[in-house]
């Protein structure tokens, strides 16, 4: 089993997680992604790959939350609840299935998902694919599984968002809904199978409590910021942080 602790931490590594949590929420207010890609590029030096799913699961209620509030009248409810309803079953797979895996397996499924998050994301948006509500309740069948065992999946279902005609603020509140439920469902699996220590709650509510602000501050820039600058810087680290970890994974494998 996984999770066996964290290393002490110091409070000079706390403010550094605290930086970079304020600055995911700021992207992921802009872009309706970004806390799952880049927190685990500072959290998992610091305490490993394992507790860093049920840490982003826990935080991400605060952060998305916050995002549908500050975007609440652009929701779309239907899709959202077709999304919700196709992907309940799967996403409760998928964070079991997570709870089984080593640490080198938990961090080489983490980097796989980072790495392949970037190109997956250039070439939904280059073919422009379209569908209808049949096709987004099967596309979110399959984003159950992998948002439910992995972090950084968010680019997945913003791409089915975009994919039946939804778009701007539209497209990050229904975002928003959707993913505080399955948030919901993968912790309250963490929570049967155990996982969830005094320790993942600490760093979640941190990282949590400082999204708030993040997002209301990302809808004062949203018609400010160009989108493609963050969106280049953020596809640099996430490819850059998901090969360190799978590097880790091969030497613990080795």
């Amino acid at each position: 089993m996984i999770f066996s602790g964290f290393a002490d931490i110091s409070v000079a590594q706390l403010l550094l997680v605290a930086g970079v949590a304020l600055f995911a929420a700021v992207v992921g207010g802009l872009a309706g992604y970004g806390t799952g890609a880049l927190m685990p590029l500072v959290l998992v030096p610091l305490i490993g790959a394992e507790p860093v799913v049920p840490i982003i699961a826990i935080s991400s209620i605060f952060s998305n939350l916050s995002r549908f509030v500050a975007y609440l009248r652009y929701t779309d409810g239907r899709r959202a609840l077709i999304v919700i309803s196709a992907a309940a079953f799967t996403t409760a797979l998928g964070a079991y299935g997570y709870t089984r895996l080593t640490s080198a397996g938990a961090a080489l499924v983490i980097g796989v998902m980072l790495i392949s998050s970037v190109p997956l994301r250039r070439l939904l948006r280059r073919h422009d694919i379209k569908i209808g509500d049949t096709g987004l309740a099967a596309g979110a069948v399959g984003y159950g599984v992998v948002v439910g065992g992995t972090s950084g999946s968010g680019v997945i279902l913003l791409s089915l968002l975009m994919a039946v005609g939804l778009e701007g603020a539209a497209v990050i509140a229904t975002d928003a809904v959707i993913s505080v439920t399955t948030s919901i469902i993968k912790i309250s699996v963490f929570g049967l199978a155990g996982v969830i220590t005094a320790q993942v709650l600490a760093f979640a509510l941190l990282i949590g409590g400082i999204a708030l602000p993040g997002t209301f501050l990302a809808r004062a820039f949203v018609e400010r910021m160009p989108v493609h600058v963050h969106t280049a810087i953020l596809d640099v680290a996430v490819i850059a942080g998901g090969l360190v970890m799978i590097s880790a994974a091969a030497r613990q494998l080795l």
